[in-house]
C-alpha cells in the first residue's frame, strides 16, 4: 500500500520532482541540442544520449530530496530502467514519425519530455517509492 501523504505534502512533493526534473530537462535540451546541432547526430541519437543523461541527473536529485528514500539503489534504478524499457523505444518511435511529419524536432522534444515528467513522477510516487518515501531520515 502506498504511503499517505497530507495534501501539503503532496503538493510539495510534486513541486520537488518539478524542480528537479526541470534542471534535468535543461540537461536535457542542452545535450540534445549539442548532439543535433554540433555533433550533427540524428534525432534518435541525439535523443537518446541526451535522455539518459537527463535520466540518471533527475533519478539521483529525486531519489534522495523528492522520495527521500533509503530504498537500494540498484533496486531503484533497477525500475528506473523497466519505465525507460518502455518509455525511450515509444517517444522516441513517436518522436520520429513526428519528425517525418515535418514536425520541430524541438516541439517533439519538448512534448516528449511534457509526457515524461508526468508519467515518471506517476511511477516514481506509486511504484519505485510507494513504500519507501521519507526512509532516509530513518536510515541514518
Amino acid at each position: 500500500m502506498s504511503q499517505s501523504l497530507t495534501p501539503k505534502q503532496n503538493i510539495i512533493q510534486i513541486l520537488k520532482f518539478t524542480f528537479f526534473s526541470a534542471s534535468a530537462g535543461l540537461i536535457q535540451v542542452l545535450s540534445f541540442t549539442f548532439f543535433k546541432e554540433v555533433l550533427q547526430f540524428d534525432y534518435s541519437i541525439s535523443y537518446f544520449t541526451a535522455l539518459v543523461l537527463s535520466v540518471l541527473w533527475n533519478f539521483t536529485f529525486n531519489r534522495r530530496f523528492t522520495f527521500q528514500s533509503a530504498k537500494s539503489v540498484p533496486v531503484a534504478m533497477l525500475l528506473v530502467a523497466l519505465f525507460y524499457v518502455v518509455f525511450t523505444p515509444l517517444s522516441t518511435w513517436a518522436g520520429n514519425e513526428l519528425t517525418l511529419l515535418n514536425w520541430n524536432e524541438y516541439l517533439v522534444l519538448g512534448l516528449t519530455m511534457i509526457s515524461n515528467l508526468v508519467l515518471e513522477y506517476l511511477y516514481s510516487r506509486f511504484v519505485i517509492y510507494k513504500n519507501s518515501m521519507n526512509t532516509i531520515k530513518n536510515a541514518k
